[in-house]
C-alpha cells in the first residue's frame, strides 16, 4: 500500500507537549506526544472530548503554541509553515460569511494572499468543481444544506493549493446519510489531489473508512495510546464497512480508546 522507499516526511511531532494557563491553574492539553505523517497520508484522530486531538491540530497549524518538545511541518515550524501556505484548514462549522456568495467566500483567501483577479476566478472555478460544486457559485450559504456548506468550506481550504489539509471533525453535525456520502466524496477527493489530510472526529467507523493511518489518543492530557496503519485498499466503497479487515481495525480502535482511559494521570 506504501513505498517505504519514497516517503517523505510532512508533520513530526516528539515528545510534544502543551500546557494552558488558566485561571484555575495550568491544564495540560497534550503531554509527550510523538507522531510522523508522511506525504500523502490520511490521518484520522480518534479519542474522547478532551483529548487534545483539536489541540494537536491547531498546533500544527501554529493556532496554538507548545510548551514543550518540537513540531515541524515541512521541516519549518508550524508559524513558518503557516507562512508560506503550507495548509489548509477547515472548521467544524463551515465558517460562511452570509453576506458573500458562494464563490465570494471560495475566492475570499485569494483576495487577501493578493492574487490576479484572472487566477481568483479559474481557482474559484476549479475548486467549486473538484467539491461538486459547480453552478453553486453565485448562491448564498443561507441556500444551501449543511452538507453543502461544508464542501464550500472546504473548497475554500483548497483554492490556494496547499499541499495539506487539516479539517477538525467538518461532519460532525451532519446526520448519518449526508455523512456517508461526504465520506465518499472526501476519499474521492484526496485520490484526486494527493493531499496529506489531518483530520479530527469522535466516530470510529468515519476513522477507520477514511485513514491510511489512525491515530489513538487517551483523555487529558492527551497521549497517543495507538498508532494503526490501515490494511484497507486506498478505493473503499461503503460496503467496506463489513468487511473482516473492517471490523478488525474498529475493535482495535476500540481498544486502543479503552486501553487509553486506564491510564494513570
Amino acid at each position: 500500500m506504501k513505498d517505504l522507499s519514497q516517503t517523505e516526511t510532512v508533520i513530526e511531532a516528539k515528545g510534544l507537549d502543551l500546557t494552558f494557563q488558566t485561571a484555575d491553574g495550568p491544564v495540560q492539553a497534550l503531554r509527550q506526544v510523538d507522531l510522523t505523517v508522511e506525504k500523502g497520508e490520511f490521518v484520522s484522530f480518534i479519542g474522547p472530548s478532551g483529548c487534545g486531538k483539536t489541540t494537536f491540530l491547531r498546533a500544527i497549524a501554529a493556532l496554538e503554541t507548545p510548551t514543550g518538545g518540537t513540531l515541524s511541518v515541512n521541516g519549518m515550524t508550524p508559524d513558518a509553515a503557516r507562512r508560506a501556505r503550507a495548509y489548509g484548514y477547515v472548521f467544524q462549522a463551515s465558517g460562511l460569511y452570509p453576506w458573500r456568495t458562494i464563490a465570494g467566500n471560495v475566492r475570499l483567501p485569494l483576495e487577501i494572499m493578493g492574487f490576479p483577479r484572472a487566477e481568483q476566478a479559474r481557482r474559484v472555478e476549479q475548486v467549486l468543481q473538484l467539491v461538486d460544486l459547480e453552478g453553486f457559485g453565485k448562491k448564498f450559504p443561507w441556500q444551501l444544506s449543511g452538507g453543502m456548506q461544508q464542501r464550500a468550506s472546504i473548497a475554500r481550504a483548497l483554492a490556494f493549493d496547499a499541499d495539506i489539509l487539516l479539517m477538525d471533525e467538518p461532519f460532525g453535525a451532519l446526520d448519518e446519510i449526508v455523512r456517508d456520502r461526504l465520506n465518499e466524496e472526501l476519499l474521492k477527493l484526496w485520490a484526486r489531489t494527493g493531499k496529506t489530510i489531518g483530520f479530527v472526529t469522535h466516530s470510529i467507523p468515519e476513522a477507520v473508512y477514511l485513514s491510511t493511518k489512525i491515530v489513538v489518543m487517551s483523555p487529558r492530557p492527551g497521549r497517543i495510546t495507538d498508532v494503526i496503519d490501515s490494511p484497507l485498499p486506498r478505493e473503499r466503497p461503503l460496503d467496506i464497512r463489513d468487511s473482516r479487515e473492517f471490523i478488525e481495525v474498529a475493535h482495535r480502535v476500540r481498544e486502543g480508546l479503552r486501553a487509553g482511559h486506564s491510564y494513570e494521570v
